[in-house]
């Protein structure tokens, strides 16, 4: 059976049906992913007025109620946006189109802007895409659980008389994160960072409803999960996956994951792994779905998400 990212399905978008539809296209898309309700048809942020003036030279709005000024992208997470219309959207595309994501680097490279502009945009997708996730609700029905760790690798020593066993807390740098996920079988996938493993227990019972059945692997912290829930183990030392219990699906994450990790960011942990995170989780929940449903996906978030607090002006900070 042929894989579903290799059938035509999956290819409903192209980076070259961007580029040739234009600007004003491009512009009437945004219009329509902003305002939805009114089939495109600008209506005031400030005061919520229908009735604007429009000002096409400089593609901005006036408000006639409150008389501000604004544009399409004004208060949304694209706020103050130096890209054109038209690389806004291939950014989205170029963005969806990665299985197991796209770095900031190749984002620059075929957009032709700075790696700051890339990396930052990349950054205001995945924050779009973190809405989504904090707005699900409790899990219901069968949930797998799991942690896996991630960043603060120490490089053993050239000797080795002078290597020491990192498995220690002494020898480590204190950098080590871990990932929980909790995947609800055919709903959303909820991922959170902590310092260890044993954090994801508060975490199920905070998000998955009581009753519950929970699979989760052998390790002993998740015994706790046994008295609100109806627990399944697995024991990965004798089988990946039995009749009565199974955390595939929380393993597939990791998997995708650890290959953007490896293979596309190199470096996915520190303050940042949590939205890496929750990008995985969205591409897992919707890898059934074509690239052009997908990049409509983050575009429609993207401009209801407010503007960001946490890019907005980013290298002016870090500066």
């Amino acid at each position: 059976m042929q894989h579903f990212l290799l059938s035509a399905a999956a290819r409903s978008i192209s980076l070259k049906a961007v580029f040739k539809m234009g600007e004003d296209k491009a512009y009437e898309t945004f219009c329509q992913l902003r305002w939805p309700e009114t089939e495109g048809e600008a209506v005031c942020p400030s005061c919520g007025c229908t009735e604007v003036y429009n000002i096409t030279t400089r593609r901005r709005f006036k408000c006639v109620a409150c008389h501000k000024q604004f544009s399409v992208t004004s208060g949304t997470i694209f706020a103050s946006r130096k890209l054109s219309f038209t690389d806004l959207l291939a950014a989205i595309v170029i963005f969806v189109n990665g299985a197991k994501g796209v770095s900031a680097l190749q984002v620059s490279r075929d957009l032709d802007v700075q790696y700051k502009t890339a990396f930052v945009l990349s950054h205001k997708l995945r924050e779009a895409m973190a809405r989504e996730q904090a707005e699900a609700g409790k899990l219901t029905g069968v949930v797998e659980t799991d942690g896996a760790y991630f960043g603060g690798y120490v490089k053993p020593a050239n000797r080795k008389a002078d290597r020491k066993d990192r498995r220690f807390l002494v020898n480590q740098n204190g950098k080590r994160q871990s990932v929980i996920v909790m995947r609800e079988r055919g709903g959303d996938t909820l991922t959170f960072v902590g310092k260890s493993e044993a954090a994801g227990v508060a975490l199920v019972r905070q998000h998955v409803e009581a009753g519950a059945v929970v699979h989760a692997d052998e390790a002993s912290h998740w015994d706790a999960l046994h008295g609100a829930f109806d627990a399944r183990r697995i024991n990965h030392s004798e089988a990946y996956s039995t009749a009565d219990a199974c955390t595939n699906q929380a393993e597939s994450f990791f998997s995708r994951l650890r290959r953007a990790e490896i293979g596309t960011h190199h470096h996915v942990a520190g303050p940042y792994l949590a939205a890496y995170a929750t990008e995985m989780a969205w591409r897992e929940d919707n890898r059934r779905v074509s690239n052009g449903g997908q990049a409509a996906m983050v575009a429609e978030a993207a401009m209801a998400a407010p503007q960001s607090r946490a890019w907005a002006g980013y290298w002016q900070r870090e500066a």
